[in-house]
């Protein structure tokens, strides 16, 4: 168990903490401002104006982090390409929403055509770059391995839909995607750190930047991830469940 990670932690939560000050001001002075319905609940009103997008702070501080250990854990790579791949999708989207005053962000078929491309690029560095294969290891077996051959690529792309969408339902709430999210990398980072995977790192990378942008996230919100964040986070959440073989 190599422990000498753990100032990964330290360092992602300090480059995403420092740019707090100066990413959500410019992100008021662009007007990238959360809109809320009329309609909805008059607590969720408050929320109106504050900026969105703020998945830029908790992404730029995980890549950064997590980039210091490619050389020694290249299994950094993968998880790194989803997280930055559904980033920039979600950022297309809030871009679209926000910028653009298209309310619905990207059309549905725009977006899960987006969410194909990156997993496909996925599926392919694991097997032929990594030389990574998509067998699943079954819970409570002692580490028994499932291999159901090609039909493990579908149930990626299904697993991926699911998860990621999911994560972008979270984001409704101060902080319950950051802190949800957190518990689930604090699993991954502990199963990595006994395994030697580069998993662990990313994990902790993630952690920091999570706690960091709950700074600015907690009720009253500075700042929401959007789906910049919240994608990226499903992406995260995906890639290292299967670079763990824990789908």
């Amino acid at each position: 168990m190599d422990l000498s990670v753990l100032w990964i932690l330290l360092i992602s939560f300090a480059v995403t903490a420092a740019s707090g000050p100066f990413v959500i001001p410019y992100l008021r002075k662009l007007k990238v401002g959360q809109t809320v319905r009329d309609d909805g609940p008059e607590s969720h009103l408050k929320k109106n104006g504050t900026p969105t997008m703020g998945g830029i702070m908790i992404v730029g501080g995980m890549l950064l982090a997590s980039l210091l250990c490619v050389r020694k854990y290249p299994d950094v790579i993968p998880v790194l390409m989803m997280t930055v791949g559904f980033g920039i999708i979600g950022f297309i989207d809030d871009y679209v929403k926000v910028v653009l005053k298209r309310a619905m962000g990207l059309r549905a078929w725009e977006k899960l055509s987006l969410q194909f491309v990156v997993t496909a690029f996925f599926a392919y560095y694991m097997i032929r770059v990594s030389g990574i294969d998509l067998t699943m290891i079954i819970p409570f077996t002692h580490g028994r391995v499932a291999d159901i051959g090609w039909f493990s690529i579908p149930l990626l792309f299904f697993a991926t839909l699911g998860t990621v969408n999911g994560a972008n339902f979270t984001d409704g709430l101060d902080g319950l995607a950051s802190s949800v999210t957190a518990a689930i990398a604090a699993f991954f980072a502990v199963v990595a750190l006994g395994e030697g995977s580069g998993v662990a790192p990313v994990s902790l990378a993630l952690i920091g930047a999570l706690f960091a942008f709950l700074l600015y996230n907690v009720c009253p919100a500075k700042v929401f991830m959007g789906d910049t964040g919240s994608l990226a986070l499903g992406g995260y959440v995906v890639a290292s469940a299967y670079m763990l073989k824990m789908p």
